[in-house]
């Protein structure tokens, strides 16, 4: 992020009269990441807020945001459809939630459907 843009991150300072103040970026929203076994994913079908689309929702994934895009990314190539993550979620396009619990399955992660 650029330092022009850097003050729109900024939780809870306004404004320091120190000229010596320099603002410290916390990240403890996230959290390692637990091993695929340790992981509880629970596959479902929305279409909430989607104009009619469905699409497959996977929760439940805990761990850092660089870890969630890598298994996003794996999904979305092994099913052959877009898809997202947004706010710990993963959103894969269309109905595909018997073959996500099976790559999900394949990659040792602990996958429910709903």
């Amino acid at each position: 992020m650029s330092k022009k843009n850097d003050w729109k991150t900024r939780e809870g300072v306004v404004y320091s009269t120190n000229d010596e103040y320099n603002y410290t970026h916390s990240n403890q929203d996230e959290m390692k990441t637990l091993p695929a076994a340790q992981q509880n994913l629970r596959v479902l079908l929305d279409k909430s807020g989607r104009a009619g689309k469905q699409v497959t929702l996977i929760t439940g994934f805990i761990g850092i945001s660089e870890d969630l895009e890598k298994l996003t990314k794996l999904l979305k190539v092994k099913c052959g459809v877009g898809g997202s993550c947004k706010e710990g979620d993963i959103l894969i396009q269309g109905d595909v939630r018997d073959k996500v619990v099976g790559i999900l399955g394949k990659e040792g992660y602990k996958a429910r459907k709903l």
